[in-house]
């Protein structure tokens, strides 16, 4: 199972949530469901997140445990 790690690469951030949020085109409450691992971006969407957060697409998610 996939383990989001949004959440954290948020944290270290330089952009506020908002910004992102714009960015993106998305919903407070999109952005919040991709933190908790309710829902996950599309592909162009993870992509564009991975630019914002300086990150690799695939430091997104990490394999979890269920």
């Amino acid at each position: 199972m996939l383990r989001s790690r949004i959440g954290e690469l948020l944290r270290v951030s330089k952009y506020r949530r908002e910004h992102i949020i714009k960015e993106l085109g998305i919903s407070p409450n999109t952005l919040t469901n991709w933190v908790t691992g309710k829902t996950y971006p599309t592909i162009d969407k993870a992509y564009i997140l991975a630019q914002l957060l300086e990150c690799k697409l695939e430091d997104l998610y990490t394999l979890g445990e269920e």
